[in-house]
């Protein structure tokens, strides 16, 4: 495929792929609508069903939650940057993607663009430098990979010139959204050789929710971004009517580990505005994980799941037949690290806060 034109329009789709969408309007004046050709072609138009096809829904328009669950605004430190935990900041170089995913959890950058990415990158560069507990730096947005190559080079170059940071990250899904993005741009894979050293590790942390995002595009995405000298890990929140089965959940680990992507995270869909229909609760998803590892090697089942809560990141370690057992992977409060907890089961739960 050559072209891989955006599509902001509802009616765009229907005429492009035969889609039959209708009634979508008011959903999309809600929460904004952006695809490209080579991802809805992964669509299944013919099965009402098919996972890939999470594109505008009624199921938005149900009244639930924030577009901030995880209070990202207390930690902000200047527009784009965030500091949470003591060894990581979190840059927002982009408030763009290549498309938009539904159950985004931060769909408010869409909703209001510009508010929330860098601004004044050696204010920030500065505030990285003057805080040497700072080890590890992940650029996100949006996806990292809208901005040209130019632009992101300067970025890590600026950040590996600090002694300090000796990692970053780079937040894309772009291997599942748009390979082309990465197969078609050789100073892409120049910034990666440049940029990959002893002592300082460049790393994609990509998005894959289901196994037939890993088509031959993305795979050789992949292999370049592998073969340039960067380390490859994914992360996706568990959603319901995507991934939500032991044999999808297996499938995609598996596939990603043979691809030498690692499985990184498993999130908790956040409870963010218009992401209701999407979420599965925390009890059935540890039981879904549980089973999906049974058929999975090592590296393959090394994922976390996860809620990133607002007081931080909370692993879902255990369950018996009366509790549910959770520690602080991460923390805000550095001295919550690796605390232990145990809370009496609630089959209902969607939240951390359910537990309260």
């Amino acid at each position: 495929m050559t072209e891989n034109a955006c599509l902001t329009s509802i009616a765009e789709v229907n005429r492009q792929f035969d889609a039959g969408l209708s009634g979508l309007e008011t959903v999309k004046n809600n929460f904004p609508f952006l695809a490209n050709q080579y991802y809805l072609s992964l669509i299944n138009w013919d099965d009402p069903e098919d996972p890939i096809k999470k594109i505008p829904n009624s199921g938005e328009m149900v009244k639930w939650g924030s577009l901030d669950p995880s209070m990202e605004a207390r930690n902000t430190k200047s527009p784009g940057l965030q500091h949470k935990y003591q060894a990581t900041a979190l840059m927002l170089i982009s408030d763009n993607c290549g498309g938009f995913c539904r159950f985004c959890f931060r769909k408010r950058l869409f909703i209001k663009p510009g508010d929330e990415k860098i601004r004044d990158l050696s204010t920030d560069i500065d505030y990285i430098r003057s805080h040497p507990e700072i080890s590890n730096v992940l650029l996100s947005g949006g996806d990292a990979l809208m901005i040209p190559t130019s632009r992101l080079s300067k970025i890590v170059s600026a950040l590996f010139s600090i002694k300090h940071i000796k990692s970053i990250r780079i937040g894309t899904k772009m291997p599942a959204y748009n390979p082309f993005r990465i197969t078609g741009d050789e100073s892409l894979q120049d910034m990666i050789q440049e940029n990959s050293r002893s002592g300082k590790m460049l790393y994609f942390m990509t998005q894959f929710n289901h196994p037939r995002e890993l088509t031959k595009e993305a795979k050789e995405a992949m292999d370049l971004l592998r073969l340039s000298g960067a380390s490859l890990a994914n992360q996706t929140p568990i959603l319901n009517g995507v991934n939500n089965d032991p044999e999808t959940l297996s499938g995609l680990c598996s596939n990603l580990a043979e691809a030498g992507n690692v499985p990184y995270y498993l999130f908790q869909c956040r409870p963010v505005a218009g992401n209701r229909h999407f979420t599965v609760p925390v009890e059935n998803t540890y039981e879904i994980y549980e089973k999906a590892k049974r058929n999975l090697s090592g590296l393959a089942k090394k994922a976390r799941y996860v809620m990133s809560h607002a007081t931080g990141k909370i692993e879902v370690i255990g369950m018996d037949s009366g509790k549910v057992y959770m520690k602080y992977h991460q923390a805000a409060n550095p001295r919550d690290i690796g605390k232990m907890m145990s809370f009496k089961r609630n089959p209902k739960a969607l939240w951390f806060d359910d537990y309260l």
